[in-house]
This record gives structure tokens, sequence and C-alpha cells, in this order.
């Protein structure tokens, strides 16, 4: 328990809510500047951001002929913008409204030679304001961001584990700043039936190319004001019958508000073996769609893969 206690940090809703709510708005400002510049992906995989060794970051975003990245550095809190041709800006991260960090952050791209122009309307938020507008949202608690993003250093290797155990379509595990989640989806490899859109802040365009087909999707969010605390999560989509009745992981429970099947973040985090509970619950929610929904899982799956071993055939 010591040793997961240790690795898995502490992520009490309550301590640092202000800086949730503000650090989401400054990733969807970063988040639509990869939008702008990037090619559509299907299920919208061009926007994400990227657990990196240092915080969150865009990965390669094409600019005419060069490339530029910017990466939220949660170690030495700053913002750092770069491209091919060798230029490289910061911002550094310290409590500011987002119409300050929104400003500064497009006249950095300006001083580059990025000429970029966003949707300044948040996306999947209670009571959205215009990023340039918005003198509300001003809180940055440093250690707590380093705690957040020292938490995502945790799930995202233990889900790319996960991940390696299917041979069919899987997304890549990806951070969504609009639902400001980081996430990794399975697909039975079917289509599913029309979305019906109506997710608050997010066009049904979006919403309905995203579930195109058939997923089994888990993902971690550290709480909101609907739902203050950090946690995992699984649906499917479309939800078979009995998905729900399904067993899973020790101290998960479905919740029939979100659809989706829970995993309090404390109760990994408490855990004797946290990374063995977690892939329980990643494993045993994805069999309880694959089950309930009659997925070729034969076809689908393999064991999880080991460093340097070429998966058996």
């Amino acid at each position: 328990m010591d040793g997961g206690a240790a690795v898995w940090p502490d992520l009490p809703y309550s301590a640092w809510r202000d800086t949730t709510a503000t650090l989401q708005l400054w990733t969807q400002i970063v988040g639509k500047i990869r939008l702008s510049l990037t090619p559509w992906v299907n299920h919208s995989w061009q926007v994400p951001l990227y657990v990196t060794a240092r915080g969150l970051g865009t990965s390669p975003v094409p600019v005419g002929s060069e490339i530029l990245e910017i990466e939220f550095d949660f170690i030495s809190h700053r913002l750092v913008a770069r491209t091919s041709r060798g230029e490289e800006r910061i911002i550094h991260l310290v409590p500011q409204t987002v119409a300050d960090f929104h400003r500064q952050v497009i006249d950095l791209l300006d001083d580059i030679g990025v000429a970029v122009a966003i949707n300044e309307m948040p996306n999947e938020v209670a009571n959205p304001i215009r990023f340039t507008q918005d003198r509300t949202h001003a809180a940055y608690d440093a250690p707590a961001a380093h705690r957040f993003w020292r938490a995502l250093v945790q799930v995202d290797r233990i889900f790319k584990l996960f991940r390696s155990g299917f041979l069919g379509k899987a997304s890549p595990v990806h951070f969504f700043w609009g639902s400001f989640d980081l996430a990794v989806t399975r697909f039975s490899g079917r289509p599913a039936p029309l979305h019906p859109g109506g997710i608050p802040g997010l066009p049904d365009a979006v919403a309905r190319e995203a579930y195109s087909h058939e997923v089994s999707s888990a993902g971690f969010w550290p709480g909101n004001e609907a739902f203050p605390q950090a946690a995992f999560y699984s649906y499917a989509y479309p939800e078979p019958p009995e998905f729900r009745d399904h067993s899973v992981a020790t101290g998960a429970y479905y919740n029939g508000i979100l659809g989706e099947f829970i995993l309090p973040y404390e109760s990994v985090r408490a855990a004797a073996e946290p990374d063995a509970l977690l892939l329980e619950f990643l494993s045993k929610t994805y069999a309880a769609a694959a089950e309930a929904g009659g997925w070729d899982r034969a076809a689908l799956e393999c064991p999880m893969g080991a460093p340097a071993q070429v998966r058996p055939l």
C-alpha cells in the first residue's frame, strides 16, 4: 500500500478544483491550435494531447512545410513552443486569467510566424466564457498540477499495457482537452447506430463521427463539479443489454447517471497492487462490453505485450 501511495499521488478534487477548471481551459486553447492546423483523423484523433516526460504535449503539428510542437511542462511549470526551424518560446505557468493566457499564446505564435485562428468558445464545460473574455478562471497551483501529471504518467503506462492485448482497431492513449480525460478505446469492427448527439458543448457532427463504430472505451479524469472525485471509467457504445450487470473489479460499480462503470482513483491508490487492480478493471469492463455485445473476441484479442518480445503467432 505504501509503495502504491508513493507512486500514485494524492488527488483530492476539493484541494485543487480551481486549478483544474483553469488548466482545462488552458489545455483547450492549445488543443484548439492543434485542431485548427491538423487534418481531420477518424474519431477526432488529431486533436488530443499526449503524456510526455515533462507534462502534456501536442506531438508534431504541421505548419506549412515545418513542424510546431507545444508542451505543458509541469516540472518547470512553463508552456514551451518549438518549431522545426529551431525557434523556441516559453510562457511561465503562473496564476493568470484565461484571457491573459490566450493572449500570450497567440502572441507567442505570432512571434514565431505561426498564424492561427481558433474557436474561442470552450467545449464540454458548464457556463462557458469566451477565452478572450474569461477573467474568472485564474488559478494555478503548481504542486497540484505536478501531482496530476504524475498520476497521468502512471495511468498512461497501464493504459498502454492494456492496449497491447488487442489485435483489432484501438485508439492511441490520448488526453482529450474537452472532457479533460486520458482515454483508450477498443473497437469491435462493426458500425454503430447513429449517435443521438446532444452532448453539452460538443457539436453533434463531432459526436456522431466519434461514435460511428461500436466501442469499449476506458479513461481517467480528475473530477469536476458534477462528479467531484478523481476516477477511472469504462463504457460501451452502444451499451448492449446486460452490460451494466456484469461483475467487474473490486471497488468498482456501475453509475446509472453517467452510464459508465466507475473505479475511484483513491481505491487504486490505496490498493496493495494498484497496477493489478486497474488492469483488472480495464480487462473486466472490456470483457463485459465484448461479451454482452457479441464481439468476435477470439479474432480481436491477444496476450498483453512484453518489451523486446515479438508477439507469437
